[in-house]
């Protein structure tokens, strides 16, 4: 077996049994994914504009929401044991739009990797100096080293790069707090301009919802439904409160919503590890899910099976240049237009799961043999207008949520145009051969 063969994560087929991790190790990834300088900035923006109760309340809202999401879809990627972009095939999406899913988070989540190694390389060069090209070119194959090597080199990276993150990270702004009791802490006026609660929810939910809707992409890898709750409510839940009410606490004593110049503001070995830590244990699922969707858009645009460790170096490659050419940051608008396409994905692979199940005994049959369906549809009609249109409603209306209302749009409008068309009936558009 060769190495390309050991370390391809089963990218275009299901995870076995056998390969199934412990919850707790993927309930680590997750949690490092959200414990971030980004939540420290989101908790100070909360803090800065709210009370410390009115901040819990909207972080809890958030937290629930990005919960709710991330459960559906990955019991979904649990029981089947497959990717995101792999999954949709079945789940609403059919060739085409699983093809156009693949394409929207492969260009996401590079470009997202590109812009972070770059912030990475910018941080390490004020902190220990050095031409920033060669940080960007360290730091990118760095990160490209342990997405070659698949779950379990994400899964180290995590056991190892979050607990010195958190240690490194309240020891900075040890500081800063111990300067107030918790009671003082939590009875401290709003510094800043009032922020409403649904902003503040609103705000917590959109910050991680792209992440809630590639779930499966780590999910595959639970064993039950039982392990994909514990590591998302665990994972979620301590990365959201822990990370950002101490952002909030922090910006209530600062006084102000700077608060990552407070938490970098330790030079040295520490801030390096701060930084380094910060970036690692995010940058490689960013690069870890670009990897599966080009894989996925490979075999459906041209019937090539490429292998993920190959893909993995060349999308490596062109973050990690496109990073030392310092380019990235103007398309940065573009890939956060980009991110509004994912959150009505959630909706309708759920609705098409668990309700209208057009696959189910397909699914059932082929997951007992541990293979895949033998056919899944060309394009789904209902699935493209019900997507458009979620776009639509989450850019244009500002009621609420924008990125919870595009996700619940999706999954009603798929319903609703699937009971007013079908009839009842299991309709399919077209039919595909899985190459197996």
């Amino acid at each position: 077996m060769t190495i390309g063969e050991k370390y391809d994560d089963y990218a275009l087929s299901r995870v076995p049994r056998s390969e199934r991790k412990h919850w707790f190790g993927i309930a680590t990834m997750r949690f490092g994914q959200i414990s971030a300088l980004s939540q420290f900035l989101l908790g100070a923006a909360l803090g800065y504009g709210m009370d410390f109760w009115t901040a819990f309340w909207a972080i809890t809202l958030g937290a629930v929401i990005l919960e709710v999401v991330s459960i559906f879809v990955g019991i979904a990627g649990m029981r089947e044991g497959l990717s995101t972009t792999l999954l949709v095939r079945w789940a609403g999406f059919g060739k085409l739009g699983s093809f156009l899913l693949s394409l929207v988070i492969a260009i996401s989540m590079i470009g997202w990797f590109g812009i972070q190694n770059e912030v990475f390389a910018n941080g390490i060069h004020q902190i220990v100096g050095g031409p920033v090209w060669l940080w960007s070119i360290v730091t990118g194959v760095s990160v490209t080293l342990i997405v070659l090597f698949g779950i379990l080199s994400l899964g180290f990276t995590a056991y190892v790069t979050v607990p010195l993150f958190l240690l490194v990270v309240f020891y900075s702004i040890s500081n800063v707090l111990t300067k107030f009791s918790f009671g003082e802490l939590i009875a401290l006026p709003v510094p800043g301009p009032e922020i409403p609660l649904a902003v503040g929810a609103s705000m917590v939910a959109g910050g991680f919802i792209a992440g809630a809707i590639i779930t499966p992409d780590m999910s595959r890898f639970n064993r039950s439904v039982g392990d994909v709750i514990k590591q998302t409510v665990i994972g979620i839940t301590f990365g959201e409160y822990i990370i950002g009410l101490v952002g909030v606490l922090l910006a209530h004593a600062a006084k102000t919503s700077d608060v990552i110049s407070i938490v970098m503001g330790t030079s040295g070995i520490i801030g390096t590890i701060i930084l380094i830590t910060a970036t690692l244990k995010i940058n490689d699922w960013n690069l870890y899910s670009s990897s599966l969707g080009v894989v996925n858009l490979i075999d459906l645009g041209f019937g090539k099976q490429v292998n993920r460790t190959l893909i993995t170096i060349i999308l490596g490659l062109i973050g990690t240049l496109f990073s030392v050419l310092g380019i990235l940051g103007a398309f940065e608008s573009f890939l956060v237009l980009l991110g509004v396409a994912l959150p009505p994905v959630g909706g309708i692979m759920t609705v098409e799961y668990f309700i209208v199940k057009r696959y189910a005994k397909e699914l059932k049959e082929s997951r007992e043999k541990g293979v895949l369906p033998e056919t899944y549809e060309a394009w789904n009609p209902i699935t493209l207008i019900a997507w458009v249109a979620s776009i639509i409603i989450g850019l244009t209306v500002h009621w609420g949520i924008p990125s919870v209302n595009s996700l619940v749009a999706g999954g009603f409008l798929y319903w609703l145009l699937s009971v007013i068309v079908h009839r009842g009936k299991k309709v399919t558009y077209g039919e595909v051969k899985t190459y197996q």
